[in-house]
């Protein structure tokens, strides 16, 4: 991340790395010869993505299995950005949503989204802010969603989560770059990955007009990175929304928004 830096130096840690965005940061990254260190819940999948990695790019791989919406999970990743040899990058690309409105939630749902939405967001950015700040480089990516500018699906908390993640973004960003630290909050829209399907969320009636590729997601948050943004918002069709999620009335917003997720198998009453 710094011109006299070695490129077989360069490590970066992503969580949520063995799907979607996540994965599509480990591919285009240990293609550019980047080393990596992959968080996520499942050691299977994370055994799998890195034997891969090292084969097709012949970088090094470290794993961690860890559950992000635990103090446990959160303690074993700050363990390693403190540690050496050092991430030049932290991706905080981890999240979930959830398939049930808030008024049939539960707190302990809820609960979970927002820890790791939410508190893993800060404390790994905290963490890997520590080291980088002190060694005066390094930057962090925390993959947020258009979704952050405006409550565009009545019931999610999903949005509310994810607005904490660019407003933060941009504040801490503001704060680490006296130390030559970038922070960016990426904000994506619908993108092809297994997110959706995960939370039980039917998108097939989502034209296909509106769908992102991982992989350009990637591309673009990477640019936008090295032209030291605080908010990367990929595609200009996305760029368009957010403008009107900023300006315009709240009460047409209001009459425009909708719960666009559908619902797959029981909704809980």
């Amino acid at each position: 991340m710094t011109p006299d830096q070695p490129t077989s130096e360069r490590r970066a840690l992503i969580t949520g790395s063995t799907a979607g965005i996540g994965a599509a940061f480990a591919g285009r990254l240990a293609s550019d010869g980047w080393h990596l260190v992959l968080v996520a819940r499942d050691a299977d999948r994370l055994a799998a993505q890195a034997a891969e990695l090292t084969g097709r790019h012949g970088v090094q791989v470290e794993t961690i299995s860890a559950d992000l919406s635990t103090d446990d999970g959160c303690a074993k990743v700050e363990r390693r950005l403190a540690d050496e040899p050092p991430v030049e990058l932290l991706v905080n690309n981890a999240g979930i949503s959830l398939n049930t409105p808030f008024l049939k939630s539960s707190p302990e749902d809820e609960a979970r989204l927002l820890r790791l939405n939410v508190h893993a967001v800060m404390r790994l950015t905290l963490a890997g802010l520590r080291t980088m700040t002190e060694r005066r480089s390094g930057a962090v990516i925390n993959v947020s969603s258009v979704a952050g500018f405006g409550p565009v699906m009545p019931g999610s908390t999903y949005s509310a989560s994810k607005a904490w993640v660019i407003n933060f973004s941009e504040s801490v960003g503001q704060s680490a770059r006296p130390f030559g630290v970038r922070v960016m909050a990426l904000c994506p829209g619908y993108t092809r990955t297994e997110f959706h399907q995960r939370a039980g969320i039917d998108m097939s009636k989502t034209p296909e007009w509106m769908w992102l590729s991982a992989p350009a997601v990637v591309d673009e948050a990477l640019r936008d990175l090295g032209k030291g943004k605080l908010v990367s918002v990929p595609s200009w069709k996305y760029k368009l929304a957010v403008a009107g999620l900023r300006h315009a009335p709240r009460r047409l917003l209001e009459k425009v928004g909708r719960d666009t997720r559908g619902r797959i198998g029981r909704d809980r009453g």
